[in-house]
């Protein structure tokens, strides 16, 4: 399956950059300069992925993705030149996948879009689990739905697959290693911080739901699945 993937920067250069990368590694590329153009190629595009500068002018990323979180969970991967962990955390909290700062490695932003990617499209033949649940939440990796209580959950990719891999031991306890392992392979390191953002983004999703009890932090060690009840 070839992706489709919107780049969406005011820097010309850095666009042939991720372009050039992104083609190499057999995906297809639409572009965008700025915050309205991005808005038009996300409508008729409808990519599988958005790569998003986080600093341009006048409609930011942040802004491009709150607007696109009030109809899609589709990926995105911010880019930033600024190493700000305020500013990370902050585009995690608001719906996205992953942060990636400027200059950054070509083949370290394909290594993290193939890790997102693969959160939505499981290998063919792999050991993938069907449904899963404990009380009332649900997520069936195979079609990619999660519910609690019978509603939908509207879950970045990253946040799916922490779910999924919670609920795959839904007794045991996971550190933030595991977490990290489980939710983005490849080796690819993260802060604690960006993990503990995506927790919190899981808890107020559900909480949404009226679930309180989702994850739990274990003090020292880590997180476990909770009781997933109203």
């Amino acid at each position: 399956m070839t992706h489709r993937i919107l780049i969406v920067d005011d820097d010309l250069h850095i666009r042939e950059v991720i372009r050039v990368a992104l083609k190499k590694a057999g995906m297809n590329v639409v572009e965008a300069r700025d915050g309205k153009e991005a808005l038009v190629r996300f409508s008729n595009d409808r990519p599988d992925l958005i790569v998003l500068d986080i600093g341009m002018p006048e409609f930011d990323g942040l802004d491009i993705c709150r607007e696109i979180r009030k109809s899609s969970d589709v990926p995105i991967l911010f880019l930033s030149a600024r190493d700000d962990e305020i500013d990370r955390v902050l585009g995690l909290e608001i719906g996205g996948d992953d942060y990636v700062t400027k200059p950054f490695s070509p083949r370290e932003l394909v290594a993290r879009v193939n890790v997102i990617l693969r959160r939505l499209t499981p290998r063919p033949g792999a050991p993938e689990p069907g449904a899963l649940s404990k009380g009332q939440l649900s997520v069936d990796a195979e079609q990619h739905v999660a519910t609690f209580a019978g509603m939908p959950l509207h879950l970045t990719a990253i946040e799916f697959g922490i779910l999924r891999t919670f609920l795959t031991r839904p007794v045991a306890v996971f550190n933030r290693e595991q977490i990290m392992s489980a939710a983005y392979q490849l080796n690819i390191q993260v802060s604690d911080r960006t993990i503990d953002s995506h927790i919190r983004n899981i808890r107020a999703k559900l909480a949404a739901v009226n679930c309180d009890s989702v994850i739990e932090t274990v003090h020292g060690v880590g997180f476990k699945l909770g009781r997933c009840e109203p």
